[in-house]
């Protein structure tokens, strides 16, 4: 509520870590593969580039995240998550232990030499996983992404 981040709404990663209280910008490489940890809030937010190339990602985070269709995600966790470790028993659980999880999703990183925004797709519901290193997480979303978008961040 207190979180100035409107769904559906496009945003730098510079001011999605700002929003979320953070002092100072966040950088991609201060992240954990994608993701930001905001204990203070209760919530885990996950940054997701749905095409990767080789060129701007390394091989072990070329992770398979992708819309399902308007209201499912499709998303893997980093390559060291196992269901029983720390982070996969915070996502799975997530609300049992109080804990929102928030998507920002962009199609590609850049377009020329622009860094692309996120879309904020607002919070997300645990449906189910498989595997793991990394674990394949489906999604439930809140708000359904809009129709413009579903092909933009579908595989």
């Amino acid at each position: 509520e207190d979180v100035p981040l409107a769904v559906h709404s496009t945003y730098s990663l510079a001011e999605i870590t700002v929003a979320l209280g953070y002092a100072e910008p966040t950088r991609m490489r201060q992240l954990q593969a994608g993701v930001l940890d905001c204990s203070a809030l209760g919530v885990d937010t996950f940054f997701v580039t749905v095409n990767k190339s080789e060129r701007g990602y390394s091989s072990s985070t070329m992770y398979r995240d992708y819309a399902l269709g308007p209201s499912r995600f499709h998303w893997e966790s980093q390559n060291r998550a196992t269901p029983r470790s720390g982070a996969g028993q915070r996502y799975i659980e997530h609300e049992a232990r109080g804990r929102a999880i928030w998507l920002f999703v962009r199609s590609h990183k850049k377009q020329g030499q622009k860094t692309m925004p996120y879309t904020f797709l607002g919070p997300a519901r645990y449906v189910s996983h498989r595997g793991e290193r990394p674990i394949a997480f489906e999604w439930d979303l809140e708000h359904p992404i809009p129709a413009e978008r579903v092909v933009e961040f579908s595989l």
